[in-house]
């Protein structure tokens, strides 16, 4: 099974938030629809891309290697908000 790692803007501040999953679009749906306390006040949220991972042990401890490292999280950031 695949694991992604994604990157989603608020519309409502143009926040980011950095989460793992193996489903995106249920998991979107999850966020948008107030089911994650972190993010319930600031939806809609829109998904800006993400990346794979092999398995879900990768898939954690990428997501939490960008949340602890602010220069890490900018390339991420930057790098899925190329056109």
């Amino acid at each position: 099974m695949m694991f992604y790692i994604y990157l989603l803007q608020s519309s409502k501040d143009k926040t980011f938030y950095i989460g793992q999953t193996n489903n995106i679009e249920k998991r979107l749906k999850r966020h948008n629809n107030g089911f994650v306390r972190s993010t319930k006040n600031k939806t809609p949220w829109i998904l800006i891309g993400w990346e794979e991972c092999s398995n879900r042990d990768d898939a954690r401890w990428r997501e939490y290697d960008l949340k602890e490292h602010s220069d890490k999280r900018r390339k991420f950031i930057d790098k899925l908000m190329l056109p």
